[in-house]
């Protein structure tokens, strides 16, 4: 799937830097060519002498280097044109810092602001620097700028701490590579689509929220299924335990507010398709503080929520194809249409939690799928679900 391909192998000065000779090899083994600039704190981790051995090619890593070569200051603009995708692993905080900022002060950094192709970034860090807020905010713009994005794992890290920040699998790396180089064609194929999964929390205090037992995993499929239909997918997921899907940006909320706000920026896709579960209260005071139960009234007041689908459907865009979900104890189908009518949407997705095998957190689900004059039941594994749906909806 990579074959012919050509990739630059940004290289950044972290631990995780000797991990990027295996990975160099692995895209040759692909059958990728494939040529490595690395940012000179990287030399403190591994020989440039490997890279250019390995590579074939000689290393990029100063704007101006001290070698003969008049024309090895212009090779990040040489190299730009040339690459089919750029790779960034690891990506440290700092790397990830000036990528964000439009810095070009060594020639990995100019290569990604000269890059004609596609940029595929690995955040690698250490500690809680990924849970820092302005690393958060670098990831947000990240993707906002358009770049890829592929989270990092979770693990032992090299201060000793368990945490989130290892490199991804070499195979999670490839697998993303290919995704992002050889997208599928469909009836989706240039479309933009939204999908929201997993659930929301509506904080009380720091360490208790109101909630509900969403896993995600119907809307991971959803999103995944419109990939595969050719769409280019944006998933904004609540706090979920699934790993992020190959060739899609995320993006993550935490309450109601969060995913209308997210919503709102993504508003104006070709295909939003609501599969979050998202609360219809919050409370209405928030305590900075924890609630201690000396004292405290057994009563919380609770405000309704931004209705996100209904609003939706009141703004949405001409040609706009909104997709909503109804997740009912009673009367499905009954409340399902009286649902689709109500918000102006076009498709409503209904299922019951009163079955083994659909609902929340299982595999499998069984769904009615209700439009203006139809409505289907589809029923197995929730990818399979999915991409059944979607096939009814778009064709193919």
């Amino acid at each position: 799937m990579l074959a012919g391909k050509r990739i630059i192998l940004g290289v950044t000065g972290g631990i995780a830097a000797y991990k990027a000779a295996f990975l160099l090899r692995a895209y040759q083994k692909a059958g990728a060519e494939v040529r490595v600039t690395i940012t000179p704190a990287a030399t403190r981790f591994v020989g440039v002498d490997t890279f250019a051995a390995l590579s074939r090619h000689p290393v990029a890593i100063d704007i101006f280097p001290d070698e003969p070569d008049t024309d090895a200051w212009t090779r990040h603009i040489e190299w730009g044109e040339w690459a089919d995708l750029f790779v960034i692993a690891p990506c440290t905080a700092n790397s990830l810092a000036r990528i964000v900022h439009g810095h070009a002060d060594n020639m990995l950094t100019a290569t990604v602001l000269a890059a004609r192709c596609p940029i595929l970034v690995c955040p690698t860090m250490d500690g809680e620097m990924m849970q820092a807020p302005a690393t958060q905010n670098n990831l947000k713009k990240l993707q906002e700028y358009g770049y890829h994005f592929l989270e990092a794992d979770e693990g032992y890290l090299a201060s000793g701490l368990q945490g989130k920040g290892r490199l991804p699998e070499f195979q999670a790396i490839l697998d993303k590579s290919i995704a992002i180089l050889q997208p599928q064609e469909g009836p989706l194929s240039h479309k933009k689509v939204v999908v929201t999964a997993g659930p929301t929390r509506e904080h009380l205090d720091p360490v208790r929220f109101l909630s509900n037992p969403s896993s995600g995993k119907m809307g991971f499929a959803m999103a995944e299924a419109a990939r595969k239909l050719g769409a280019s997918v944006t998933l904004l997921h609540g706090p979920v335990s699934l790993a992020s899907p190959s060739g899609i940006a995320t993006e993550s909320f935490v309450s109601a507010a969060d995913l209308f706000e997210k919503v709102q920026k993504h508003s104006q896709a070709d295909v939003i398709i609501m599969a979050a579960a998202v609360s219809d209260f919050s409370p209405e005071d928030y305590h900075q503080q924890k609630i201690k139960k000396e004292g405290a009234s057994a009563q919380i007041g609770l405000q309704p929520t931004t209705d996100i689908l209904e609003w939706l459907g009141k703004h949405r865009k001409s040609g706009q194809i909104l997709i909503g979900f109804a997740m009912e104890t009673e009367d499905l189908i009954k409340n399902a249409a009286k649902k689709r009518d109500a918000k102006k949407v076009d498709w409503i997705i209904a299922n019951s939690i009163n079955g083994k095998n659909s609902g929340f957190a299982v595999d499998t689900n069984t769904v009615q799928l209700l439009g203006e004059e139809s409505q289907t039941s589809y029923s197995g594994s929730k990818k399979e679900v999915a991409r059944q749906v979607l096939a009814h909806i778009f064709g193919n």
